[in-house]
């Protein structure tokens, strides 16, 4: 009896100590991953994109909890030079196919990692409070529409849509005094919303952003090409797999209807007014 007990009480100290010697190595293996210095990735992204990726960042890092997300938005022609000259970037979010094709025609791209991401609509905005009523594209050329911005035509990819919708539209010539250009589509829907012009032309997505605008057109689709958001890790990369991650963690994110709503949301393909 009494060495059943003593061998009971030797096979509990032996499993306690088992148990405590695996809690002791489980806090070691936290220890040491937190301790390990983490991860940033830079990410250089179109601003149009910029209110949708932010959101997914805490949310990705949560998952990685070594690796850290820093963006540099700006506008697509702009982010493409930067990277050209040779500025850091581990993962490019372009608004336009000219621009990643650029990279990947100059061997800038990682192979195998460009992706496109989602697409978007082009819109006809307008300060909330215009005078006079304006709901369509083809309006932009009555005498009451002083001023229209657009991005610039060679740079910003929502520029280069909106030129192909006026020239398709047979009316950019008779515009062209209207027209003031801008760096970016960030830049066109501000100096929409203060007031600075008539009407602009934006992604549906930005209208999301800014209560001082209303949204009163959607281009046709057949007016411009495919209005499409590539993705793709930079050659140079010096963090391929934490910029692989984030990469497949974004185009996941990027089926759910959260991530569409705040960054590109489809619309009917015959132009019309959208209600806001």
């Amino acid at each position: 009896m009494r060495r059943r007990v003593l061998l009971w009480f030797l096979g509990a100290i032996a499993v306690s100590w088992l148990l405590g010697w695996v809690a002791s190595q489980s806090v070691t293996l936290r220890l040491a991953q937190s301790s390990r210095p983490a991860t940033t990735i830079l990410v250089s992204a179109a601003a149009s994109l910029q209110k949708a990726l932010q959101a997914i960042k805490p949310a990705f890092e949560r998952s990685q909890p070594n690796v850290r997300v820093n963006y540099n938005f700006g506008s697509s022609g702009a982010l493409l030079q930067q990277i050209q000259q040779g500025a850091p970037a581990d993962i490019f979010f372009s608004a336009g196919v000219p621009q990643m094709d650029v990279l990947e025609k100059g061997d800038r791209l990682l192979t195998g990692t460009r992706r496109n991401l989602l697409g978007n609509r082009l819109v006809l905005v307008v300060p909330r409070n215009l005078a006079f009523n304006l709901s369509g594209f083809g309006q932009l050329t009555n005498s009451r529409v002083k001023k229209i911005v657009v991005g610039e035509f060679r740079s910003v990819p929502a520029g280069q849509y909106a030129e192909q919708v006026l020239t398709n539209l047979g009316i950019l010539e008779q515009l062209r005094p209207k027209l003031v250009f801008a760096n970016s589509v960030r830049a066109v829907l501000a100096a929409v919303a203060r007031g600075n012009a008539d009407a602009g032309v934006v992604y549906a997505s930005d209208v999301k952003i800014c209560d001082r605008v209303k949204a009163v057109a959607t281009a046709p689709e057949n007016l411009h090409q495919p209005i499409v958001y590539p993705v793709a890790m930079i050659k140079d990369s010096k963090h391929p797999d934490a910029a692989s991650a984030f990469g497949s963690f974004s185009r996941a994110i990027a089926l759910k209807p959260s991530f569409n709503s705040s960054a590109s949301k489809p619309v009917e393909t015959t132009e019309e007014k959208i209600k806001t």
